[in-house]
């Protein structure tokens, strides 16, 4: 294990810290915007592919698995009503977003996901190889990136929700 971390890039420590910071802020209630609600989701669902691409180059297979877990995670979180949890002021266009830890939660999954990816590749380069492998681990990031879109457009729902007009009336 020491030698693991020994030849783990400074840059990663970093990375960790600040996705723990991130996740941490995520934890108070706060006031965003709409563009602010994205940014996160967005971020993940691009590092989610980088690591696909990373990992696998074009392979379709590996494309196709991330596509197919996050289109299913996003089109099941479509079907739930939007959160009851969140507030949107139409005045200010601000939404009111309890704090969660489910964020860092997720962060910190793919994280550890694509660390244990690496260091798999790294020391047994040729398991990552197999189709199985290849749809677990791209269907992995998938499901994470896309609970992060869907937990997104949860909340971005509150603006169409019939008892949002009725309060704001």
């Amino acid at each position: 294990m020491m030698q693991i971390l020994t030849h783990t890039p400074l840059w990663v420590f970093g990375l960790f810290f600040g996705l723990v910071y991130l996740g941490c802020l995520q934890s108070r209630t706060r006031q965003v915007s709409r563009g602010r609600l994205i940014v996160l989701p967005v971020a993940m669902l691009a590092w989610s592919l980088y690591s696909v691409w990373s990992t696998f180059d074009a392979h379709l297979t590996a494309l196709t698995a991330w596509a197919c877990a996050w289109v299913a995670v996003v089109a099941i979180a479509m079907l739930r009503a939007p959160s009851r949890r969140v507030a949107y002021d139409a005045s200010t266009k601000q939404f009111t977003v309890p704090g969660s830890w489910l964020p860092l939660a997720l962060m910190m999954g793919i994280f550890f996901f694509k660390y244990a990816v690496a260091v798999v590749h790294a020391m047994t380069p040729g398991l990552l190889e197999t189709t199985t492998a290849v749809v677990v681990v791209a269907g992995t990031y998938g499901l994470f990136s896309g609970l992060f879109m869907a937990r997104a457009l949860r909340v971005l729902g509150v603006m169409k929700s019939p008892r949002l007009v009725e309060q704001n009336a």
